[in-house]
């Protein structure tokens, strides 16, 4: 089988050969970047599983980057930042990031990260018995992993499909965040809410008329999320 491919773009060169080292050791293949456009520039002559981002970069930002990938790609996509402020972490997902880590971290934490979001993303091309889901002009092919809406197609990232999955097979049940982060994420949950809030977010702007004003994704205030009957 071949081996999967992860970019690792950090302008700092001790952490890509650090992260590179631990990524070898799990079997992985590693492409490395010093910045946003080396990694744009390697995405777009090699087949990539994974991008590992840090936001501060010289020529173009991991922020910029990530913006700019998700104009043609669902690659899963891990930010690394040193910045701990929430209002960091809130805007690497907003762009379309899958998952954030802060720096400095944990080897260990960051390759279960890995593995997360690579699972997730090789469901997203794997036949697992699905099926199709429809609720009001919303529906998923599971077998597909397609989501369209009033027959137009939504462009969904592994961890935005998977939020809409859980919801839609439970249609009126309200999911905590804590339930919601620990479906998906595979892992316990710990100050998921910021998290958990933008991927929602994100979802209402792909499948809502009115982000403001849903039709399907319902927020019950205190309690958790839903999808509507």
């Amino acid at each position: 089988m071949t081996a999967m491919t992860i970019l690792v773009a950090d302008d700092d060169k001790e952490i890509r050969d650090g992260i590179e080292i631990y990524l070898k050791n799990e079997g992985y293949r590693v492409l490395k970047a010093a910045d946003g456009r080396e990694a744009l520039d390697l995405l777009s002559k090699e087949e990539v599983h994974l991008l590992i981002l840090d936001i501060m970069m010289p020529n173009m930002d991991g922020i910029t980057a990530t913006f700019k990938i998700r104009e043609a790609q669902n690659v899963p996509i891990i930010m690394l930042s040193a910045k701990v402020e929430e209002s960091d972490k809130i805007h690497g997902l907003s762009v379309g990031a899958d998952d954030y880590v802060s720096k400095p971290f944990q080897p260990m934490e960051l390759m279960a990260r890995v593995k997360s979001q690579l699972r997730r993303y090789v469901q997203l091309g794997t036949y697992d018995g699905g099926t199709t889901l429809e609720i009001d002009g919303l529906v998923m092919d599971e077998e597909a992993k397609t989501v369209t809406l009033e027959g137009m197609p939504v462009k969904l990232t592994p961890t935005e499909f998977k939020i809409t999955e859980l919801l839609m097979k439970h249609p009126g049940r309200v999911f905590s965040i804590n339930e919601i982060y620990e479906r998906v994420w595979n892992e316990e949950a710990y100050n998921a809410e910021n998290i958990v809030a933008v991927h929602i977010r994100k979802i209402r702007e792909k499948i809502e008329a009115d982000p403001k004003n849903p039709r399907y994704l319902k927020v019950v205030w205190g309690v958790g999320y839903k999808i509507e009957k």
